[in-house]
């Protein structure tokens, strides 16, 4: 068993964690950002493929401080930190890998300097497991991680490689689209179901209407695309295989869901329809070109928006107008979800939210104003 680490965007905490429930996982912790519990090959197998929250699935290497320490260098509690992690169960002789990683509030602030540091300690705790000074690195690729914080060092072994964001769906996108993974957590947080009748006023790309119909369908956001560790001779040959099972096992296409998108744009329009039809799900899709100003909502529908802001695409001013055509063209019978980082939004809006949550975007944080 490993403890493994899941990182998400700040806010969806326990969103991941009510997933990582549902997959029967063991010892499931949340913290600011990330997810853990424990779990073998298989586990990381159905994380990869089922969480839709989770930007990767991280085995757990180790943690010790890296703060000064009387008559060494700075870097020395760094280097020997790595050299007591056990890379040799995952890492081959002749395996590749590389190395990544950040630092925050800490004296190792330069992380080339860290990774380069990193590097050194594991090619010398391979090179001892190995009893070799050659280690070629032609065989399948490792991302060994650090996390710095505080001056405590989290080491990580990646398993997902491509982040768990890239569903594989999208084939182009317009300005600024929002993550899959946080448009997901943002419709749990919505309740969104099996039964709803999703709307999008602002549909961009699609990234809402086409998450929330495979949400509702139970589609598992990763079971058509390939992770990192699939390629490591540790991996069990049938974890992901069992896992892809299961997950096509509790797909149901008879559901009440369908959603509604519209746009001003008519290449956003287009490009939706294509995306939808490539996520599968295009028979649950409706989307139309309208102007919010035109824009009417229908009795049971639920609208989950991110509508453009002055960051993003309008200025300030531009978007505050918009709100407040917002505030005019939305029922107050309708429950709504919108995301922004405008701190001005319910004025403009000309309604206070019955539940605001802190989200960010990246590391823009934003609010998602609830309404019902």
């Amino acid at each position: 068993m490993y403890r493994i680490t899941c990182p998400c965007h700040f806010g969806l905490e326990s969103v991941l964690k009510f997933e990582l429930v549902r997959l029967s996982v063991p010892n499931i912790k949340a913290a600011d950002g990330r997810v853990s519990f424990d779990g073998g090959w298989p586990e990381i197998a159905a994380a990869n493929i089922a969480l839709t929250a989770a930007e990767r699935v991280l085995i757990e290497l180790g943690s010790f401080p890296v703060g000064a320490q009387k008559g060494k260098t700075a870097f020395d509690p760094l280097f020997d930190g790595v050299m007591q992690a056990p890379l040799e169960e995952f890492i081959g002789a002749e395996d590749a890998f590389v190395v990544k990683g950040s630092s925050l509030n800490s004296a190792l602030h330069s992380v080339p300097a860290c990774q380069a540091v990193v590097k050194k300690a594991a090619v010398r705790r391979l090179q001892k497991a190995y009893h070799t000074e050659m280690l070629p690195e032609t065989g399948p690729v490792h991302t060994i991680q650090f996390a710095i914080r505080n001056d405590v060092c989290t080491l990580y072994l990646d398993t997902t490689g491509i982040p768990l964001y890239k569903r594989g769906w999208r084939q182009q996108s317009v300005i600024a689209p929002i993550r899959e993974t946080l448009a997901a957590g943002i419709l749990d947080l919505s309740h969104v179901r099996s039964d709803t009748q999703l709307c999008d006023p602002f549909c961009g790309s699609g990234t809402f209407l086409i998450e929330g119909a495979r949400r509702a369908m139970h589609i598992a956001p990763g079971l058509y695309r390939k992770y990192i560790c699939e390629q490591w001779s540790q991996m069990p040959a049938d974890a992901f295989r069992q896992a892809r099972a299961d997950a096509k096992e509790r797909i149901d296409r008879n559901v009440q869901f369908h959603a509604f998108g519209f746009d001003s744009d008519p290449e956003a329009v287009a490009l939706t329809i294509a995306n939808a039809k490539k996520a599968g799900v295009s028979d649950r899709v409706t989307v139309v070109q309208r102007d919010i100003r035109d824009f009417r909502a229908e009795a049971g529908q639920n609208i989950v928006c991110n509508p453009p802001y002055g960051e993003r695409m309008l200025d300030v001013e531009q978007a505050r107008a918009l709100y407040r055509v917002m505030g005019k063209v939305f029922d107050r019978q309708i429950p709504c979800s919108i995301i922004t980082p405008d701190a001005e939004f319910e004025k403009a809006f000309g309604r206070k939210a019955r539940k605001t949550r802190k989200l960010y975007n990246g590391m823009m944080q934003c609010r998602l104003y609830q309404y019902w």
